[in-house]
């Protein structure tokens, strides 16, 4: 296994890491036995971050009660605050003790805010005295380092890593998210303040291996018989010498093994200038099913409505180029599941965007589609659920 260096700390963190969000299930649980001998391997071959959260059911408990068995000094433990459910200082400390309780541990290495999307959630928990109640704990020595997951684009990534003193952060980044979510322009910006970088769904939850187009396999193949879709996807990332840990959530033996070999090998930088251009071919591949030719770029931004353009359209994009529920679950998480919502339905067509826009997109138009499919009964039910959800 190889090892990238914690930039705050000086600790080595092995390149993969486990994601504990995916575990096979038994039937409506989770298969602890499989799960064991999955995880029992990953450290058996220099696996050392493992990233759990409070809302993944379940999950906590069985990385606690495997853990427990000899195995907890050999890892970090990579965990995360619903913050959205906390509505008083005193549920700071209730969810936090009550996910200790089910990792079986008195520490966590690494605790984040999960799913930090904008500044104005931030705030609401600076209200709430996030700070103090951070610096208490670490002076206890049960949080080790504070970091956020985030979901959204890059300008709003930056003002939140400017909010705090943050020790590490957690963004969604493969071939296909260069320029959406957090973005390049994202883990450069956390990478020159010397904040360390976690990448989730390098993959796309498997979507980049199993739902490519046949042409984009095509691509892969052509140029390497023995190198799998997810090879190239997450040889792609680890050549990113900004990035430290690439988790990826292992439920079969055979996957820890794969992942295992690569992240042995891969290195940053290795890539050859003709392997980035076929991983261009499969993204070129790919893209021909885009609704919306948004580069991405922000220049139509900020909008004075608070629509959050280019995320609005790299969700509506999703949709067509990988999947319906993506697409939907991308654009709820990214414009609505927010403390100031930024989807489509704001826009009130003053136009200043399309005046800025490079690409010459007709930005309102797109918006009304993006409005038009996106905004359908499903994500209307959800947001009421949501709503429900954070209001108890």
């Amino acid at each position: 296994m190889q090892y990238r260096t914690n930039q705050k700390n000086g600790r080595q963190l092995s390149v993969l890491g486990y994601g504990c969000l995916r575990y096979s299930k038994k039937g409506m649980a989770i298969d602890q036995e499989k799960a064991e001998r999955e995880m029992a391997l990953a450290i058996e071959k220099g696996v050392n971050y493992f990233d759990t959260a409070y809302t993944y059911g379940g999950s906590e408990a069985c990385l606690g009660k495997f853990l427990a068995k000899g195995y907890r000094d050999r890892v970090n433990i990579a965990t995360k605050l619903p913050h959205y459910y906390v509505e008083s200082p005193q549920d700071l400390d209730r969810y936090f003790e009550e996910q200790l309780s089910r990792l079986q541990t008195d520490h966590i290495e690494y605790y984040l805010m999960h799913m930090l999307n904008d500044t104005a959630a931030w705030q609401r928990l600076t209200e709430l005295g996030i700070r103090e109640w951070i610096e208490k704990k670490k002076k206890a020595g049960q949080i080790e380092n504070i970091g956020f997951s985030f979901h959204g684009g890059s300008g709003q990534f930056q003002k939140i890593i400017d909010a705090y003193d943050w020790d590490f952060c957690q963004i969604q980044y493969n071939y296909m998210d260069e320029y959406t979510q957090a973005g390049a322009a994202g883990l450069n910006y956390a990478y020159e303040r010397g904040i360390p970088v976690i990448i989730m769904e390098p993959l796309r939850g498997g979507r980049l291996v199993n739902g490519l187009p046949r042409q984009a396999k095509k691509i892969f193949a052509r140029a390497d018989k023995d190198r799998t879709p997810a090879e190239w996807g997450l040889r792609w990332i680890w050549n990113h010498p900004q990035v430290n840990v690439v988790l990826s959530g292992m439920n079969d033996i055979r996957q820890v093994e794969e992942n295992v070999r690569i992240a042995e090998s891969a290195q940053a930088g290795m890539l050859t200038q003709e392997e980035l251009a076929v991983v261009d071919k499969v993204k070129s591949e790919i893209n021909k099913h885009m609704k919306v030719a948004c580069t991405g770029c922000g220049y139509c931004m900020p909008c004075p409505a608070g629509v959050d353009i280019p995320t609005c359209f790299a969700a509506y994009n999703t949709r067509y180029t990988d999947s319906w529920y993506s697409g939907m679950k991308a654009y709820f998480m990214c414009t609505s599941l927010k403390t100031n919502p930024s989807n489509a339905a704001k826009c009130v067509r003053c136009g200043k965007c399309e005046a800025r826009c490079p690409q010459g997109i007709k930005i309102r138009s797109q918006l009304a589609q993006v409005k038009r499919h996106m905004e359908n009964p499903v994500f209307h039910a959800a947001k009421l659920i949501a709503g429900k959800i954070g209001k108890y």
